[in-house]
């Protein structure tokens, strides 16, 4: 390539970087008018976000300086922010974890974060989001951007065109699973139609997961009163179970209520329902009530199940 055409396009992708760290405001002093550097909200972001983290994987994963690193983490020993437990597949390795007072710090920036996307993004039209997604995703995959969280597999919010797919895919899996009839999948379009009409983006989310471009799961969190949140139609195909997608969505439920100010969590399932049992016990769900119902052309037991959120 001639170094007059590669020098033109180095000065596009600059032209780039300079527009879109601007609209973004990585320009401000503090990142999201916090007290925190960009580099220390990514911190807290990861910390947020993933499970049993180390700083070396931390460092590697962010391509920060280890030692940079060290002195972020350190200040946030001192302002409480994080917790140490040795590994114990290493015990020269620490896993690192947000406390309690971390978590708060974190989400109103997960918050203001969400909120200044969501007013760039809303400003265009559905097929201009589109576009925009897609062309990022283009980047990505030219650059050979290694997936976040190095998982086979993302979550999203909702898109058109999703929602019959939740529909469809609770109603043939379940009957092919549990023998349900169609009025389990009629319940489901209940749902589903109740979350498009009433939608309320403060409160309420539903998270898509992808694997290689193909939909594999979903969950949806909606508003019960002002302080229960209900977690809804937690589904992973069967293709792909035994990734984490299904604790992951469940996880993304939990840190979403806490961080609009929900103080419990709630859910109906049946007894029938074993994996998403289990899956909800480990999160920290009780059950709270049984009951025998017919539904769906079988006898089942009915579980409400709940979560205090800290």
């Amino acid at each position: 390539m001639a170094s007059r055409e590669l020098d033109e396009r180095v000065a596009a992708v600059r032209r780039f970087n300079r527009f879109y760290t601007r609209q973004i405001g990585l320009l401000q002093e503090g990142y999201l008018d916090s007290a925190f550097s960009l580099s220390q909200v990514r911190v807290l972001y990861e910390l947020a976000h993933r499970d049993k983290l180390t700083a070396a994987a931390l460092s590697r994963d962010l391509g920060l300086d280890p030692g940079y690193l060290s002195r972020v983490l350190r200040d946030f020993e001192k302002r409480r922010f994080i917790t140490r437990t040795r590994s114990e597949a290493d015990g020269r390795q620490s896993h690192l974890e947000l406390t309690a007072r971390g978590q708060a710090a974190f989400a109103p920036l997960e918050r203001r974060s969400h909120q200044d996307i969501s007013e760039i993004v809303g400003r265009l039209s559905a097929p201009e989001q589109g576009r925009l997604v897609d062309a990022m995703h283009v980047i990505e995959g030219i650059l050979d951007a290694r997936p976040e969280r190095q998982t086979p597999y993302i979550l999203r919010p909702h898109q058109a065109g999703d929602m019959g797919w939740v529909v469809h895919r609770h109603g043939a899996l379940y009957a092919q699973e549990f023998g349900w009839d169609e009025r389990f999948e009629a319940l489901v379009a209940e749902i589903v139609a109740r979350f498009v009409r009433d939608f309320d983006p403060r409160k309420e989310r539903c998270w898509i997961a992808e694997k290689d471009g193909e939909m594999v799961g979903s969950v949806f969190l909606v508003k019960q009163s002002k302080t229960v949140a209900k977690l809804r139609l937690l589904l992973v195909e069967p293709k792909a179970r035994g990734l984490g997608i299904g604790e992951r969505l469940v996880d993304e439920c939990l840190r979403f209520a806490r961080s609009t100010g929900y103080r419990k969590i709630t859910l109906w399932t049946n007894s029938v329902l074993r994996a998403a049992r289990r899956i909800y016990e480990k999160a920290g769900f009780r059950l709270v009530h049984q009951e025998r119902h017919r539904s769906f052309g079988h006898d089942l037991v009915g579980e409400t199940w709940e979560r205090e959120l800290s």
